[in-house]
């Protein structure tokens, strides 16, 4: 079955195309066809042919194109002639198609409203746009292979990424599994971070190499920064660059990443940097000269670029049903010190300036950084229906850090619907599926985001009460689950900053929330969060809370669920001089751990019309009152303690028979049959040949 549609127009032309090619191998359609003009590429192409047909006539001397970059050139000259008078279509046949550089579109080669330019698959077959490159030459033995990889200079290629037959294979790192500890924690110097390291876990020649990394984990963020000197008698080492002052811990987690000597396992491997010579060790009964290796190259594969600083912008150009692949992620000298989210990584296809352009129905796999990224100046754009997985950094990025007010720079009314993104942080663990930073009016609906090692959702860009472009996002019908699996902490299924007038928060499911230490919540308002609707959601198996809220102004909580908090159900964190949020209406249940949690003595909060429901018992506290303590402190007066009798809460079926308590508070009974992706998503192949 084949998983992405194409508009029937299309369908029309390639039909009479296919039967045409029956009797007639050479078939032009520009001129042909009174609505639309189509081109192929092929990588049975030439970039000298016509590029009007679907495969080389029997001369040989006119067929499809074979890059994307002629058939772009192609559409700028029908520009220049005044014939770009139909809409486009581009259609790419099977193959991999090895980029030399990234795809880059500029203002000349929009479409129009009446006139959109598409790069579409071509129906029923999958072409894959890679920025990696085969190796092939192996030489060595079954247990260790080698070869050489030198760019187009003969100088040595730096390589992160190497894939066998589609799968990832490991860098070679010490410990294989989980974390050294620091003796003690990471300096804080604002040039090179030091710390102490325990036995013989570091080497002291490591420093002399200059690649030899050291990858570190502590609270929300990581940090990936090579060795620059060891001191063998106090067992210290200093890093070539710093690690974020307040993204620190006891012990801290890291691993030694890059060093020969780590190479130790079937699957690992290891690429000497000076001479270019990389090394694998291959798996029992693998013979690595009979598969598919590809390493990564480029970081990026397409770039929109517009200039909205000139009011020039990239329009009405889609891409859809295409694969993109093997993209790189690279280490500066200084290393790497995430602050949050991994924000500033880049993106496999990255747009800035970009209006009405849409990616549908595209498989990105397999890359070192975020899949997609609508920056400065971007405006509605459309991120639908696509499968993202095997990621080194996140999903989606919407908006900058930086708050911008010339019109023409903000980003803003882009719709991020019905995507399939998972398996995320393989390179920067703190990504999150989908953030949105300095951005407002946009749709993030029916998305499943899931096997992250922190946030699935992430708005707002703003710490406090500052000014923010964030506003009046829906996030909306989105099903987020298998969150931060025990790696980071101080996450949650969405988490959000700043003060969001507009902001609106509804009918998602967050579940299987797992951080190390504390701060596993299922929707998390941090610093500043403010005027949020959050409303018809439901969490569940969170290891901190259900709901936690640092501080913020006015919120809403309303008709949500909040189940299964392994330490809390609902926690608060600041006491301030205002009203914090409205909880009404919300039904929590739970087995284990405490309902409130953190700080509550203020009082400037408001619960009302609410149900609960301990399972293990009827006594309990609302954090150090009784229910009738409770009430006199003017909350929950119109609460409820009884059990909503859903149907099966342990298997996560939130049901409510017509004879629930939870009636009687007011509470309206959620559908979450919409919850997650509405159209069948396309699964990413094993081998990219």
């Amino acid at each position: 079955m084949k998983l992405f549609r194409i508009p029937v127009l299309c369908l029309f032309c390639l039909s009479f195309l296919l039967a045409s090619c029956a009797s007639n191998p050479k078939v032009v359609l520009i001129g042909e066809h009174k609505d639309h003009i189509v081109f192929i590429v092929s990588p049975e192409g030439n970039d000298e042919w016509s590029g009007v047909a679907i495969r080389p006539n029997r001369e040989r001397n006119d067929g499809p194109f074979r890059t994307i970059t002629r058939a772009q050139a192609r559409i700028r000259e029908l520009k220049a002639q005044g014939e770009l008078n139909k809409p486009v279509s581009i259609y790419l046949r099977e193959g991999v198609y090895f980029l030399e550089s990234p795809i880059i579109f500029t203002p000349e080669d929009s479409g129009t409203p009446q006139y959109p330019i598409t790069y579409a698959a071509y129906p029923g077959e999958e072409p894959i746009l890679s920025g990696g490159r085969l190796l092939t030459q192996w030489e060595g033995t079954d247990t260790r292979r080698w070869t050489l990889v030198k760019d187009k200079e003969n100088q040595p290629l730096p390589i992160h990424q190497l894939f066998v037959n589609g799968e990832r294979r490991q860098r070679a790192k010490t410990p294989n599994e989980g974390f050294y500890t620091a003796d003690g924690m990471f300096s804080a110097d604002p040039e090179h971070a030091q710390f102490k390291y325990r036995e013989n876990e570091i080497q002291k020649d490591w420093a002399d190499r200059g690649n030899v990394e050291v990858f570190s984990i502590a609270k929300w963020a990581e940090s990936r920064i090579p060795i620059q000197a060891v001191e063998e008698q106090s067992k210290t080492v200093t890093l070539a660059g710093k690690v974020h002052e307040w993204i620190r811990e006891d012990n801290q987690r890291y691993w030694i990443e890059n060093a020969e000597e780590c190479l130790d396992q079937p699957g690992e491997w290891f690429q000497n940097f000076e001479t270019g010579m990389l090394y694998y060790i291959p798996l029992p009964n693998e013979r690595i000269q009979n598969k598919e290796v590809i390493v990564s190259v480029l970081p990026q594969l397409v770039l929109f670029q517009g200039t909205p600083e000139e009011d020039r912008y990239v329009r009405y150009i889609k891409l859809e049903g295409l694969t993109f692949s093997h993209t790189d992620w690279s280490l500066p000298k200084t290393g790497y010190p995430d602050m949050q989210a991994a924000y500033d990584i880049p993106a496999t296809i990255a747009a800035v300036g970009a209006h009405h352009c849409t990616i549908q129905k595209c498989l990105l796999t397999r890359i070192g950084n975020y899949a997609i990224e609508f920056s400065q100046g971007c405006q509605e754009n459309k991120i639908i229906g696509n499968v993202m997985t095997d990621l080194g950094a996140g999903g989606i990025r919407i908006g900058e850090p930086n708050r911008r007010t010339q019109t023409s720079l903000l980003t803003m009314k882009n719709t991020v619907s019905d995507n399939s993104i998972s398996d995320i942080g393989k390179v920067y663990p703190a990504a999150v599926g989908v953030w949105i930073g300095q951005s407002g009016y946009n749709l993030v609906s029916h998305n499943e985001i899931f096997d992250t090692y922190y946030t699935a959702i992430s708005v707002g860009w703003t710490w406090g009460y500052g000014l923010t472009n964030a506003q009046f996002n829906i996030i909306e019908y989105n099903h987020c689950y298998n969150l931060g699996r025990g790696l980071l902490s101080d996450m949650g299924g969405i988490y959000t900053l700043g003060s969001q007038n507009g902001t609106v928060i509804r009918n998602n499911i967050f579940h299987d929330i797992e951080s190390h230490s504390y701060g596993g919540w299922g929707i998390y308002p941090d610093e500043g969060s403010s005027h949020i609707v959050i409303e018809n959601n439901i969490t569940y198996n969170t290891k901190s809370a259900g709901f936690h809220q640092h501080y913020g102004k006015q919120n809403i909580i309303r008709n949500n669920i909040f189940a299964y908090g392994k330490e809390k159900q609902v926690m608060r964190t600041r006491n301030e001089p205002h009203l914090s949020f409205t909880f009404e209406r919300n039904i929590v249940i739970w087995n284990t751990g405490d309902l409130l949690g953190s700080n509550w003595q203020d009082n400037n909060y408001t619960f009302d019309n609410n149900l609960y429901w301990f399972e293990e018992s009827k006594e309990f506290k609302f954090d150090q009152w009784t229910f009738d303590e409770w009430k006199q402190k003017g909350q929950d007066s119109h609460s409820l303690i009884a059990d909503p009798f859903f149907r099966d809460p342990q298997n996560a079926d939130f049901t409510l028979p017509a004879d629930s308590p939870a009636h009687k508070i007011g509470f309206q009974p959620i559908d979450f049959s919409e919850v997650g992706p509405r159209m069948e998503q396309r699964r990413p192949m094993l081998s990219a040949s």
